[in-house]
Protein backbone atom coordinates (compact mmCIF):
# COMPACT_ATOMS: atom_id res chain seq x y z
CA UNK A 1 0.00 0.00 0.00
CA UNK A 2 1.05 3.68 -1.46
CA UNK A 3 2.00 5.46 1.83
CA UNK A 4 0.51 9.32 1.70
CA UNK A 5 2.78 12.45 0.50
CA UNK A 6 4.40 14.27 3.52
CA UNK A 7 5.82 17.35 2.62
CA UNK A 8 7.21 18.34 5.75
CA UNK A 9 8.98 14.83 5.14
CA UNK A 10 10.50 16.03 2.03
CA UNK A 11 11.60 19.56 3.60
CA UNK A 12 13.35 17.98 6.13
CA UNK A 13 15.85 16.01 3.84
CA UNK A 14 16.39 18.69 1.21
CA UNK A 15 17.42 20.90 4.45
CA UNK A 16 19.79 17.85 5.49
CA UNK A 17 21.31 17.47 1.88
CA UNK A 18 22.06 21.48 2.22
CA UNK A 19 23.81 20.89 5.38
CA UNK A 20 25.44 18.09 4.57
CA UNK A 21 26.73 20.03 1.16
CA UNK A 22 27.80 23.32 3.62
CA UNK A 23 30.19 20.72 6.04
CA UNK A 24 31.96 18.88 2.96
CA UNK A 25 35.25 20.36 2.57
CA UNK A 26 36.60 22.32 -0.04
CA UNK A 27 38.95 20.89 -2.59
CA UNK A 28 41.22 23.66 -3.08
CA UNK A 29 43.81 23.60 -6.10
CA UNK A 30 47.16 22.62 -5.03
CA UNK A 31 49.80 25.57 -4.25
CA UNK A 32 52.83 25.73 -6.19
CA UNK A 33 56.17 24.43 -4.63
CA UNK A 34 58.65 26.57 -4.07
CA UNK A 35 61.82 26.50 -5.83
CA UNK A 36 63.76 28.30 -3.13
CA UNK A 37 63.82 30.88 -0.62
CA UNK A 38 65.24 34.66 0.31
CA UNK A 39 68.36 33.88 2.54
CA UNK A 40 69.29 37.62 3.15
CA UNK A 41 67.07 40.86 2.01
CA UNK A 42 67.98 44.36 2.87
CA UNK A 43 66.24 47.29 2.21
CA UNK A 44 62.49 46.65 0.06
CA UNK A 45 61.48 43.52 -2.06
CA UNK A 46 58.66 42.23 -3.14
CA UNK A 47 57.23 39.51 -5.68
CA UNK A 48 54.40 39.54 -8.14
CA UNK A 49 53.18 36.66 -9.28
CA UNK A 50 49.38 35.82 -10.71
CA UNK A 51 48.18 39.49 -10.35
CA UNK A 52 49.17 39.31 -6.54
CA UNK A 53 52.13 41.35 -4.79
CA UNK A 54 53.84 40.36 -2.20
CA UNK A 55 56.33 42.18 0.29
CA UNK A 56 60.09 39.56 0.54
CA UNK A 57 61.15 38.41 3.75
CA UNK A 58 64.09 36.78 4.90
CA UNK A 59 63.02 32.74 4.89
CA UNK A 60 60.09 33.74 2.58
CA UNK A 61 59.60 31.70 -0.53
CA UNK A 62 60.66 31.95 -4.28
CA UNK A 63 58.59 30.36 -6.97
CA UNK A 64 58.24 30.02 -10.82
CA UNK A 65 56.53 32.89 -11.97
CA UNK A 66 57.70 35.37 -9.13
CA UNK A 67 59.01 38.96 -10.84
CA UNK A 68 61.39 40.25 -8.24
CA UNK A 69 61.98 43.31 -7.92
CA UNK A 70 64.45 45.74 -5.41
CA UNK A 71 63.89 49.48 -4.20
CA UNK A 72 66.81 51.54 -3.89
CA UNK A 73 69.33 50.54 -1.71
CA UNK A 74 68.20 47.24 -1.10
CA UNK A 75 70.03 43.74 -1.89
CA UNK A 76 68.63 40.11 -2.27
CA UNK A 77 70.16 37.09 -1.65
CA UNK A 78 67.96 34.31 -2.77
CA UNK A 79 69.37 30.31 -2.59
CA UNK A 80 67.49 28.21 -5.31
CA UNK A 81 68.20 24.47 -4.02
CA UNK A 82 71.22 23.49 -2.68
CA UNK A 83 73.50 24.51 -5.97
CA UNK A 84 72.33 27.78 -6.78
CA UNK A 85 72.63 31.42 -5.48
CA UNK A 86 71.44 34.78 -7.01
CA UNK A 87 72.14 38.03 -5.90
CA UNK A 88 70.22 41.01 -6.96
CA UNK A 89 71.11 44.99 -6.42
CA UNK A 90 69.30 48.37 -5.93
CA UNK A 91 66.21 49.50 -8.49
CA UNK A 92 66.74 45.59 -9.95
CA UNK A 93 63.97 43.30 -11.96
CA UNK A 94 64.27 39.86 -12.51
CA UNK A 95 61.39 36.96 -13.50
CA UNK A 96 62.17 33.52 -12.81
CA UNK A 97 60.46 31.85 -16.36
CA UNK A 98 61.14 28.06 -15.28
CA UNK A 99 63.99 26.57 -12.92
CA UNK A 100 64.62 22.55 -11.58
CA UNK A 101 67.25 22.20 -8.87
CA UNK A 102 69.17 19.54 -11.36
CA UNK A 103 67.95 20.54 -14.54
CA UNK A 104 68.20 24.31 -15.28
CA UNK A 105 66.07 27.01 -15.46
CA UNK A 106 65.56 30.47 -17.18
CA UNK A 107 65.60 34.09 -16.29
CA UNK A 108 64.64 37.31 -17.57
CA UNK A 109 66.71 40.11 -16.18
CA UNK A 110 64.25 43.02 -16.99
CA UNK A 111 66.54 45.93 -14.62
CA UNK A 112 69.42 46.17 -12.69
CA UNK A 113 72.14 44.30 -11.29
CA UNK A 114 72.16 40.35 -11.14
CA UNK A 115 75.28 37.70 -9.54
CA UNK A 116 74.77 33.77 -10.14
CA UNK A 117 76.42 31.17 -8.73
CA UNK A 118 76.21 27.67 -9.00
CA UNK A 119 78.12 25.02 -6.96
CA UNK A 120 78.54 21.13 -7.50
CA UNK A 121 77.56 19.66 -10.82
CA UNK A 122 76.39 22.02 -13.71
CA UNK A 123 72.67 21.87 -14.24
CA UNK A 124 72.00 18.97 -17.26
CA UNK A 125 70.49 21.84 -19.67
CA UNK A 126 72.25 24.85 -18.24
CA UNK A 127 71.11 28.34 -17.21
CA UNK A 128 69.90 30.85 -19.77
CA UNK A 129 69.40 34.40 -19.23
CA UNK A 130 67.75 36.83 -21.46
CA UNK A 131 66.99 40.59 -21.63
CA UNK A 132 66.65 43.14 -24.11
CA UNK A 133 69.90 43.28 -24.78
CA UNK A 134 70.34 39.45 -25.67
CA UNK A 135 70.56 35.98 -24.12
CA UNK A 136 73.05 34.27 -22.20
CA UNK A 137 73.55 30.82 -21.91
CA UNK A 138 75.33 29.97 -18.66
CA UNK A 139 78.15 27.12 -19.01
CA UNK A 140 79.88 28.45 -15.87
CA UNK A 141 79.83 29.09 -12.04
CA UNK A 142 79.52 32.68 -11.36
CA UNK A 143 79.02 35.98 -13.58
CA UNK A 144 77.99 39.47 -12.78
CA UNK A 145 75.60 41.43 -15.56
CA UNK A 146 74.26 44.74 -15.61
CA UNK A 147 74.57 48.67 -16.70
CA UNK A 148 78.05 49.50 -15.80
CA UNK A 149 79.66 52.68 -17.04
CA UNK A 150 76.70 53.66 -19.43
CA UNK A 151 76.91 50.02 -20.83
CA UNK A 152 75.12 46.67 -20.71
CA UNK A 153 78.21 44.39 -19.24
CA UNK A 154 78.53 41.16 -18.41
CA UNK A 155 82.05 39.85 -16.03
CA UNK A 156 82.39 36.33 -15.51
CA UNK A 157 84.16 34.78 -12.68
CA UNK A 158 84.57 31.36 -13.20
CA UNK A 159 83.20 29.00 -15.83
CA UNK A 160 82.24 30.49 -19.59
CA UNK A 161 78.95 32.72 -20.22
CA UNK A 162 77.72 32.68 -24.08
CA UNK A 163 76.45 36.09 -25.10
CA UNK A 164 74.21 35.84 -28.10
CA UNK A 165 73.20 39.55 -29.10
CA UNK A 166 72.88 41.38 -32.37
CA UNK A 167 73.62 38.59 -34.55
CA UNK A 168 76.89 37.69 -32.70
CA UNK A 169 77.69 34.96 -30.71
CA UNK A 170 80.86 35.45 -28.27
CA UNK A 171 82.43 32.92 -25.52
CA UNK A 172 83.17 35.37 -22.00
CA UNK A 173 85.69 33.13 -20.23
CA UNK A 174 86.89 33.73 -16.39
CA UNK A 175 88.44 37.57 -15.81
CA UNK A 176 86.68 38.55 -18.92
CA UNK A 177 83.81 41.03 -19.78
CA UNK A 178 82.23 42.01 -22.38
CA UNK A 179 79.69 44.88 -22.98
CA UNK A 180 76.93 45.83 -24.99
CA UNK A 181 76.27 49.22 -26.12
CA UNK A 182 71.93 49.04 -26.50
CA UNK A 183 69.29 46.86 -27.65
CA UNK A 184 70.54 45.08 -30.80
CA UNK A 185 73.62 46.24 -30.32
CA UNK A 186 76.22 42.85 -30.70
CA UNK A 187 78.90 42.25 -27.82
CA UNK A 188 81.89 43.58 -28.02
CA UNK A 189 84.95 41.08 -28.29
CA UNK A 190 85.37 39.74 -24.88
CA UNK A 191 88.58 41.28 -22.64
CA UNK A 192 89.95 41.28 -19.25
CA UNK A 193 88.77 43.70 -17.23
CA UNK A 194 91.14 46.33 -15.11
CA UNK A 195 90.42 46.53 -11.31
CA UNK A 196 89.29 49.77 -11.01
CA UNK A 197 86.02 48.12 -13.25
CA UNK A 198 85.87 44.95 -11.87
CA UNK A 199 85.18 47.03 -7.83
CA UNK A 200 82.27 49.14 -9.30
CA UNK A 201 80.50 45.53 -10.92
CA UNK A 202 81.06 43.97 -7.22
CA UNK A 203 80.38 47.05 -5.00
CA UNK A 204 76.52 46.66 -6.81
CA UNK A 205 76.22 43.13 -4.59
CA UNK A 206 77.55 44.54 -1.17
Amino acid sequence: MQMPFDRRDVLKTALGLAAAGLAAPSFAQPRAAPIGTIAEIRGEGFAERDGERRKLTAKGDVFVGDLLSTGSNALIVMKLGASTTIKLGADSRLKVDRYLAETGGEFDIQAGHMMFERTGKPATQGISLKSVYGLLAVRGTRFYAGPNRGEFALLVGEGRVEVVAGGRTVMVRPQEGIDIHSPGAPPTTPAPWNQPRIREMLAKFR
